[in-house]
């Protein structure tokens, strides 16, 4: 078996191309082959069956006469070349000159003589067989019909000689010999010349039709070097090679859209667990700064012993004495209560907004009932007037529009309210504030958008940058670094509003420049009920779009768009789920 094991691992080592062109070639081989030795074995079939009849005519005469006339080791040519003799055994034939048989078959010498074989053995073993014998000298060949007989012949001197040989039966074929050998030599001439010919349009063709195989193959090694947008070129369907390439491709694009896919997932992956990392410090941060202030306190007031303790024995400077040393009065721990009740209130509200957040990350349902966002609108703008007095707060309201929504009127008025109080904390006293409120599309960067209404809060503050636009909705963050809270907020307000919309089916956005303040706008679907009554005009694109698409030349240099984490609706092509922000240098404001 190890020769058999041995050829199947060459086989499995050699190439394709390789295999096909021997197979075909060792097959054209063969069949000229068998087409020459089929040949050559019809031309001498051909060339002595017309002696073979006269062969077998003559010896039926000769072996059915009484006599022969010829002495053994003798023979004598008849008419049409054929030569009769009788071989003893040992002894080869010799030609009796001009001697007639007798038999009628005329008189023609030979210029040799069949050389057949001596033996009686041979003799019986082809007795009546025609057998083709070479001549005794030349390249003649003879065909021959032997059979061992008894004789009796009378010699020259009278008396008469019995005995046992062969009766040869013979017939020149002349040189046919030649005539096959040429016709051998000319279909290995010729077969050689096709051979070649055919060896070269086999390469040939062979390559042209596995170009294909090799396109594949390259295609494998780039798409393995990471081009993986590489596609096999389809041919006809119809061919094995055409469908090949079409299943290759389709499967291609599946495995290419899974990369993707997957990349996009580690991403993802890295980015949630970075944010993770950001919110654990964040939150530890936020929850640490109230905590130590109430054991700050709680300590301060264990030091200095408790409240003082109040006699009417001692005198007045034994009493301030005491107050000095002995203990805290009850002012200084009403002071000291009313700060520990700021700082626990202010880590109840940071837990709250914690929970909140927790409970929209888990998709807990909202309630659904029809809210006029407009008197919501008017309550919030009502409610930061009475906050800050001194400045301008305006509600600006598009005509013609129902401001319908369905959606949690206590969360929808936390929006609003963040918003507001995201514009009071972060501007300069006296800046005024916007409050616009209008029909438009849900989301300006997909196809077909549904209607919606949109809420618009603008300030006129100091704007935001790049970073921290892309930044502005994430959890805890806060443009003021430092987090003094001058600046107030702890970076969950932004945060909450981005949730609590997308949770209605919404999108928040912001658009600022530095320097040029900040409008951020909430986009919540239209009722349905109300989609009946928006007004021709409402289709085409608001203020709010018409501000950044067709901008004045002096103002436009710097504007951006952020919109809000956990969008829902956005289409994958047109952008990305989260943070997306298109601008020359985006824009951000703090939480």
């Amino acid at each position: 078996m190890r020769p058999w094991f041995a050829l199947r691992r060459l086989s499995n080592r050699t190439p394709l191309r390789t295999k096909l062109i021997a197979a075909l070639l060792a097959l054209v081989i063969v069949a000229l082959a068998a087409i020459s030795v089929s040949g050559g074995l019809l031309l001498r079939s051909y060339l002595t069956e017309p002696y073979d009849s006269q062969l077998l005519t003559a010896f039926d005469n000769v072996a059915g006469s009484s006599g022969i006339g010829l002495l053994p080791g003798q023979s004598s040519p008849a008419y049409g070349g054929i030569v009769v003799g009788i071989q003893q055994p040992g002894t080869a034939l010799s030609p009796s000159g001009m001697q007639s048989t007798g038999h009628g078959y005329g008189n023609r010498p030979s210029a040799s003589l069949p050389a057949v074989p001596t033996s009686l053995t041979w003799a019986d073993a082809n007795s009546g067989k025609l057998v083709t014998v070479p001549a005794e000298s030349g390249s003649d060949s003879w065909r021959v019909i032997a059979e061992p007989i008894s004789y009796q012949a009378s010699t020259s001197t009278g008396t008469t000689e019995q005995g046992t040989g062969t009766l040869i039966v013979a017939i020149d074929l002349g040189d046919v010999n030649a005539t096959i050998s040429r016709l051998a030599a000319t279909d290995l001439i010729v077969g050689a010349i096709i051979e070649c010919i055919l060896a070269l349009a086999v390469v040939i063709v062979v390559r042209s039709n596995l170009r294909p195989l090799v396109e594949i193959e390259e295609t494998a090694g780039e798409i393995a070097q990471g081009h993986l947008n590489r596609r096999v070129p389809e041919r006809d369907p119809r061919t094995e090679i055409g469908s090949l390439g079409h299943s290759l491709n389709t499967m291609l694009s599946q495995i290419e859209t899974a990369f993707h896919a997957r990349e996009e997932s580690e991403a993802a992956a890295h980015q949630s667990e970075e944010r993770m990392r950001r919110f654990v410090a964040d939150a530890s941060h936020e929850l640490r700064t109230p905590l130590t202030a109430i054991r700050g306190f709680a300590e301060y007031y264990r030091q200095r012993g408790g409240l003082v303790r109040r006699w009417d024995r001692g005198t007045a400077g034994s009493a301030s004495e005491a107050a000095g040393t002995a203990g805290l009065t009850p002012d200084d721990l009403d002071r000291i209560m009313q700060r520990v009740e700021k700082e626990a209130a202010r880590m109840g509200l940071l837990v709250e907004d914690l929970l909140l957040l927790a409970r929209l990350d888990q998709q807990r349902p909202l309630a659904r009932n029809p809210i006029d966002l407009l008197s919501l609108a008017a309550d919030a703008v009502h409610d930061a007037r009475m906050l800050a007095p001194d400045r301008t707060i305006s509600l600006t309201v598009q005509p013609g529009a129902a401001f319908l929504v369905v959606g949690d009127e206590p969360r929808l008025r936390q929006v609003i309210g963040n918003l507001m109080s995201n514009a009071l904390t972060h501007t300069p006293d006296g800046t005024p504030i916007e409050v616009s409120i209008g029909s438009g599309v849900l989301d300006p960067r997909v196809e077909n958008p549904s209607p919606a209404i949109f809420l618009d809060v603008i300030d006129h503050g100091p704007g935001m940058t790049a970073d921290q636009a892309h930044r502005v909705f994430e959890r805890f963050y806060r443009a003021d670094q430092a987090r003094t809270r001058a600046t107030g907020g702890n970076g969950l307000g932004l945060a909450i509003v981005s949730s609590l919309v997308t949770a209605h089916g919404g999108v928040a956005s912001v658009r600022t420049a530095p320097g040029r303040g900040a409008t951020f706008r909430v986009t919540l679907p239209l009722a349905p009920e109300a989609q009946g009554g928006l007004p021709p005009e409402d289709d085409d694109e608001d203020r709010f779009d018409q501000f950044v698409q067709e901008p004045p030349a002096d103002e436009a240099d710097g504007l951006s768009v952020t919109y809000g984490t956990g969008v829902t609706g956005i289409n994958a092509a047109g952008a990305n789920a989260a943070g997306i922000t298109e601008s020359n240098t985006a824009s951000a404001n703090a939480g």
